[in-house]
């Protein structure tokens, strides 16, 4: 499996980490300073989520978390709702 949202195309990306030593001036200290840079992976939140797709079919799909709280994709509906009867007596 990649690392890659279905929706929106989302991938893993580079960047650094920053090891930090000091207190900071406006804490009373002298300043921080930069001990160590290494290099790291930011991976995207993916998650395996039931999707009902373009032609009404629910398929699998491994989407990111920011396209499941924006609406992009529409979760399956697992189980039909519960339905309360009418009764006509009363």
């Amino acid at each position: 499996m990649a690392a890659t949202c279905e929706v929106c195309g989302k991938r893993p990306q580079m960047g650094n980490t920053v090891e930090t030593r000091g207190k900071a001036k406006y804490l009373g200290g002298v300043g921080t300073k930069i001990t160590g840079i290494t290099r790291r992976k930011f991976r995207p939140n993916l998650q395996h989520v039931r999707v009902v797709g373009e032609d009404g079919k629910n398929t699998s799909k491994w989407v990111c978390t920011q396209c499941i709280r924006s609406g992009r994709i529409r979760k399956a509906v697992r189980q039909k709702p519960f339905q309360l009867t009418v009764s006509a007596s009363k």
